[in-house]
C-alpha cells in the first residue's frame, strides 16, 4: 500500500503542528541560561520524521481528543525521544556525530552541553504532558504514569542498556525482540496510548487491540531500521550509515540476514493492520501509520 495524497498532506499537516507545539513549548533561547535553551531548540526543532507525534494525533482522532490535549501529548513524546537521541549520540554511548542530517549536540555544542539537553528536555516533557486543561486529573495522572513507565528502565533506558551490554555478543531473536520492545517499542506504544487517553478512557478490548498494534510496529520499525543501516547511505538516513555492523552490534539482518528481515517487516505490517480490525475504518490513519514505518527509505 503506496501513500495517498491524502495521507500525506496529512502527515506534512502533523509534523507541521508539531514544529509549531515544540517551538510553542520549549523555552525561548533568550531565556537564561540561553546555551542550554538555545541546545534544546537545536536539536529538537527543524528535522525528524516525528513518526510518535503522528501516532499520538493519529489514535487521538480515533478517540475524540482534542487540539491542546493532542499537542501536549505529542510534543511530550517527541521531546523524550529527541533527549535520548541525544544521550545515544554521546561518546559514552554510540559516539554519533551525524543526526538528522546535522552535527550532532555533543559536536555542535559540547558534552556536557549534550548530557544536559538530554536531562532538561526529559522534565520539560513531563512539564508539558501535565499542564493539559482539558483531560480530567486522575487520566492525566495515568497518562503521566505510563510516560515514565515508557520512557525509564522498564522501558526504553532499559532497552538502551541492554543494547550497550550486548555489543559483540550473539543473541537469540527472542532476546533482540525483548531489547528493541523496550529500546524502540516502548516509546512508540506509549505514543499511540497518550493519544488515545487524551480522548477518553479506554475500554480493555480497546487498549488490547491498541497494545497488539503498537506491538507490531514497535518491532517493524526496529527491523526497517537495521534493514536501512545495512543498505541506505548516509546521505539518505541523516545519520551514519552501517554503524550497528561496524560496532559488532546483534541487529536483525545479522541474525536473520537481508531478505528475511524484510519479510518480517511485512508481516508486522499486516499484524499491525490486523489489530485494528475492531476500529473498522476510522482507524485508517493508524493502518497507514504502520504503512509509512515499513515503506520507508530513512
Amino acid at each position: 500500500m503506496s501513500a495517498t495524497p491524502d495521507f500525506q498532506a496529512w502527515v506534512k499537516d502533523v509534523q507541521a503542528a508539531a514544529e509549531a507545539d515544540l517551538d510553542r513549548f520549549l523555552p525561548p533561547a533568550s531565556q537564561v541560561p540561553t546555551k542550554l535553551h538555545e541546545a534544546m531548540r537545536y536539536t529538537a526543532l527543524g528535522g525528524g520524521k516525528r513518526v510518535r507525534p503522528l501516532l499520538v494525533h493519529a489514535a487521538g482522532a480515533l478517540f475524540g481528543a482534542d487540539a491542546d490535549a493532542l499537542a501536549r501529548a505529542a510534543s511530550a513524546v517527541e521531546m523524550i525521544h529527541v533527549y535520548s537521541l541525544v544521550h545515544d549520540d554521546m561518546p559514552c554511548m554510540d559516539d554519533d556525530a551525524l543526526r538528522r542530517g546535522k552535527p550532532t549536540v555533543h559536536v555542535a555544542y559540547d558534552e556536557a552541553t549534550a548530557l544536559l539537553v538530554g536531562d532538561a528536555l526529559q522534565a520539560q516533557a513531563f512539564d508539558v504532558l501535565a499542564g493539559t486543561s482539558t483531560v480530567p486529573a486522575a487520566r492525566t495522572v495515568a497518562m503521566l504514569r505510563l510516560l515514565a513507565e515508557a520512557a525509564g528502565s522498564a522501558g526504553m533506558c532499559g532497552g538502551q542498556a541492554i543494547d550497550l551490554d550486548s555489543v559483540g555478543l550473539s543473541l537469540t531473536l527472542e532476546q533482540l525482540e525483548r531489547m528493541h520492545q523496550l529500546k524502540t517499542g516502548a516509546m512508540l506504544r506509549v505514543s499511540v496510548l497518550l493519544g488515545a487517553l487524551a480522548g477518553r478512557d479506554l475500554a480493555s478490548h480497546e487498549r488490547e487491540a491498541l497494545a497488539e498494534y503498537s506491538r507490531a510496529i514497535g518491532l517493524a520499525f526496529q527491523v526497517v531500521d537495521d534493514v536501512l543501516d545495512a543498505t541506505a547511505d548516509s546521505a539518505t538516513l541523516g545519520k551514519t550509515a552501517g554503524k550497528d555492523a561496524a560496532d559488532n552490534k546483534p541487529t536483525y539482518v545479522s541474525i536473520l540476514g537481508l531478505a528475511p528481515s524484510q519479510a518480517l517487516a511485512e508481516q508486522l505490517r499486516q499484524q499491525a493492520h490486523d489489530a485494528l480490525a475492531p476500529f473498522g475504518e476510522q482507524a485508517l490513519r493508524l493502518r497507514e501509520i504502520a504503512d509509512l514505518i515499513v515503506q520507508r527509505k530513512a
